[in-house]
Parts: structure tokens; C-alpha cells; sequence
């Protein structure tokens, strides 16, 4: 069985981070082991909130996990919180994270519709783009790659702007990169990466659904480093992340008074295995 380690934080209330990843990485056949960033009383779209940056306890676990000879067929991160996070999960990463077959997927998790996240500024998404150099594979939304590319961001992107942003992205160090949240005719929503060592743009797109909700990058993000770590080809790993978190929104909708802060990812688990496995 394959063993990854996911970094990020523990929101005890809403579904994200790593209550997204945990159950999502384990239901696809994967032991996913977890490095706690911060613990938050509840996710950042709630009007208030606790934080509780853990970068000191991390420093202990590094220590005991070099000294008890642990290895992990990979790493993904997600919402980290802080500068000197990013600078112990890249800790992490050189020490467990490095070797080949093994894989880095770097969700850069910081904003989103033209605005950083609550707490992150210009400084956080610079040292974002240098974080990326330690990624195999980045999956930002454009929100995420116009802050670390220093660039305004834009409402639209042609076809054209996001492949330039893609091979951008790229330049960061990454061998694929991925934008979520690409819209390239009406009514579509998906994605399109860009695989520097091919040279080659794939785009997947779905129906666009009328509901938004807090999370679902977590949900994309999970089940696509899921896939890859199984041996699946970008093309494949990128589809099966589309259509499990497309079913896990359209889940979510179709149940009556539905709450905001969180996607039914539990109830579409049957088609993510089904998807991943063809059972």
C-alpha cells in the first residue's frame, strides 16, 4: 500500500483541508499519514474564527520522524497559514519528499475571485511561488497564480492567457502545472494543465453547476494527487478529479437545506471508486 504524508491544516468544523484529504486519500486505497499546520476552530469563511499556528510542534515531529526512519511515497500540502509554515513543510518535503517515484503536489490554497484569503498578503504569495519549486505538480486557480506571478489578475481568461499562465506557472519549477476553475465557453467549468517535459495543454471540463461552495478545491485536489500516486496518467488523474468533485457538488445541491460550508464528498465516494477503479 502506498503511503503519502498530506500537510495542512485541521479545521475541527467545515470540511476542508484535511478532513477533506484524510478520508478521501484513505477511500481510495492509500494510507495518508497527516502533519497538522495550525488547528482552527472552524474554516476561514465563517465569520469568526481561532488559529493556532503549530510550526513549533512541527519542528519536534520532523526530529522524531528522521530519527525513527519514516518514508512516505509522497507529499501533498494544502492550506498552510503562514511564512514559516511553508518554510517547515519545505523542510518536510526535502527530507521525506525527494527520490524517485516519489511525488509533490503543492496546493498553493491562499485566495480566490481576485482576493487573498483573511490573514494572507503579497509577501505570503511570493513565498508561495518559491514554495512551488519543490512541487512536481502545482494546482492554484487563477486568483492563486496572478498573486504569485505578481500579475493582475483577470475575471476571463482566453485559451491563449491561460496556456501563458500555465507555462508561467511552470517557470516556478513545477513539471505540470494545473488552473482550476477555467471556463472556456459558456456554461463549462474545469480545468487545463500544462506538462513542461511534454510540452503538451490538456483541458476537462463539466457542466457548470448555480452553487458554489467552501472546500471543493480540497475535494479536486485530494482525489487528483490520489490518483497520480496510483499510477494514473495526468489526463486521467485530472478527469477523475473533475467528475468526483462535480458529483460531490451536484450531491450537495440536490439534498434539501444543504449547508453552506461544506460539499457531501462522503455520499459521492461510491463514484470516485468507481471512477478511480472501474468497479
Amino acid at each position: 500500500m502506498k503511503r503519502i504524508l498530506t500537510i495542512q491544516d485541521l479545521s475541527c468544523l467545515g470540511k476542508c483541508s484535511l478532513t477533506v484529504a484524510l478520508p478521501i486519500v484513505s477511500a481510495m486505497g492509500i494510507e495518508a499519514a497527516i502533519l497538522p499546520t495550525s488547528l482552527l476552530s472552524n474554516h476561514t469563511a465563517f465569520e469568526e474564527f481561532t488559529f493556532l499556528d503549530l510550526t513549533g510542534e512541527l519542528e519536534k515531529i520532523h526530529s522524531s520522524w528522521v530519527n525513527q526512519d519514516f518514508t512516505f511515497d509522497g507529499i501533498y500540502t494544502g492550506y498552510l497559514g503562514s511564512a514559516s509554515l511553508i518554510e517547515i513543510s519545505k523542510k518536510f518535503i526535502e527530507t521525506f519528499g525527494k527520490g524517485e517515484g516519489k511525488l509533490t503536489l503543492v496546493d498553493p490554497a491562499m485566495g480566490d475571485y481576485g482576493k487573498l484569503y483573511t490573514g494572507f498578503d503579497k509577501n505570503y504569495a511570493k513565498a508561495m511561488a518559491a514554495f512551488c519549486s519543490e512541487a512536481d505538480v502545482i494546482v492554484p486557480n487563477s486568483t492563486e497564480a496572478a498573486f504569485m506571478l505578481g500579475e493582475e489578475w483577470k475575471q476571463e481568461y482566453t485559451k491563449e492567457q491561460t496556456q501563458e499562465l500555465l507555462k508561467k506557472l511552470c517557470d516556478l519549477g513545477p513539471s505540470i502545472s494545473v488552473l482550476t476553475g477555467v471556463s472556456l465557453s459558456e456554461n463549462r467549468l474545469g480545468v487545463m494543465s500544462y506538462d513542461r517535459n511534454k510540452d503538451e495543454f490538456f483541458t476537462y471540463d463539466s457542466e457548470k453547476l448555480p452553487r458554489m461552495f467552501h472546500g471543493t478545491g480540497d475535494i479536486f485536489a485530494s482525489s487528483l494527487y490520489g490518483a497520480l500516486i496510483l499510477g494514473k496518467t495526468i489526463e486521467d488523474a485530472l478527469k477523475i478529479a473533475v467528475d468526483y468533485t462535480w458529483e460531490s457538488i451536484k450531491i450537495t445541491i440536490d439534498t434539501p437545506n444543504h449547508i453552506w460550508y461544506g460539499v457531501h464528498f462522503e455520499e459521492a465516494i461510491p463514484k470516485l471508486l468507481s471512477l478511480t477503479y472501474g468497479a
